[in-house]
């Protein structure tokens, strides 16, 4: 008994000593846009079946994921609208440089209550009636919106300031990064306003179109009439064909995902970044209801991972409206010159 006693004390010791020698790797750390967040979190479960490596996805929105990536907190920020100038350069501050990656293209849904009745499209002049700064203490109603619709208050539910999907929808309807009114529900968390449309019959929000297409049941979508493109095209309902043949306008955008630098060192990020690139492009972007780019943009990316390109695309203007895939690619060929 003795002898097994001593035998099992020493396996014990010995798996305790091998533990030891072998610490589990700090996790992956990625946070930012809620919009790109169920693309990260497919693939980071994804990853976990077969890497030892735990990778934590955040939803802190858009600018909050910039804000915690330029300080080197994160590995990688999720990102509904490219980087911006405040952020480049608090990036440079602290000596974050970045590789930025389009992964795919999204709709931004505008949604109302299955019961609203009168509303069976909207043009984008109706929308900067409702949500323009000028619009709070102004348009209450829907009736202010549009005459013959009901003298019923308008109840505005959109992304929070710190979302990039904000910022780019702003940018597209407002013709003004950041400028609305204030006088609305929102949230950094799409789920909430998902439910918070979905529970009012007054309301209208506007979100990724992914949240609508796992809530179709709930919500309503509203085709949109770019009224000002003057190109004839009427309204238009956000869909995957709609969004990759460009004629969702000025509602379509890409979505990125920036991945430091220094955090490609190690070898289990620069693998997990190539993963995301492999998975997302034959099944989980699709899966979880955006737009994949078109294949040989994938190879274009994996290369600017392993080449460690940094810097944006976009020069650090932030939102840009009218981008189209293709236009998305020639980008990316003409970086890899």
């Amino acid at each position: 008994m003795r002898h097994a006693a001593s035998y099992l004390f020493a396996a014990a010791a010995l798996t305790a000593a091998c533990s030891r020698s072998a610490p589990r790797p700090p996790p992956i750390k990625a946070d930012g846009s809620s919009t790109v967040y169920p693309i990260s979190e497919a693939v980071a479960e994804e990853w976990k079946k077969v890497h030892p490596t735990q990778v934590t996805v955040g939803i802190s929105g858009t600018g909050g994921g910039f804000k915690r990536f330029c300080a080197r907190e994160t590995d990688i920020s999720d990102a509904s609208r490219p980087i911006k100038k405040t952020e480049v350069d608090l990036c440079a501050k602290n000596g974050v440089e970045y590789v930025e990656l389009p992964l795919a293209f999204d709709g931004i849904a505008v949604v109302v209550h299955p019961k609203n009745a009168w509303v069976d499209r909207l043009t984008t002049s109706e929308l900067k009636t409702m949500w323009e700064p000028a619009a709070q203490g102004r348009v209450k109603r829907w009736s202010d919106v549009r005459k013959g619709w009901p003298e019923k208050e308008l109840r505005l539910f959109g992304a929070g300031v710190d979302s990039g999907t904000y910022d780019y929808f702003t940018e597209a309807i407002i013709h003004e990064e950041r400028a609305s009114r204030g006088d609305f529900t929102s949230s950094e968390d799409d789920n909430v306003l998902v439910s918070g449309v979905a529970g009012d019959e007054l309301a209208l929000g506007f979100f990724g179109l992914a949240y609508y297409e796992h809530n179709r049941d709930k919500l309503k979508v509203v085709p949109i009439d770019d009224d000002k493109a003057d190109n004839g095209a009427g309204p238009i309902s956000p869909s995957a064909t709609t969004v990759r043949d460009g004629t969702y306008q000025p509602l379509s955008r890409p979505i990125f995902i920036y991945v430091s630098k220094r955090s490609l060192e190690r070898a289990d990020v620069a693998e997990f970044v190539q993963f995301y690139l492999r998975e997302g492009q034959k099944k989980l972007i699709a899966e979880v209801g955006y737009i994949p780019l078109p294949e040989r943009a994938y190879p274009l990316l994996a290369a600017r991972v392993d080449r460690r390109v940094t810097g944006s695309l976009f020069q650090g203007k932030g939102s840009q409206v009218g981008v189209s895939i293709e236009a998305m690619l020639e980008r990316q060929q003409g970086a890899g010159r």
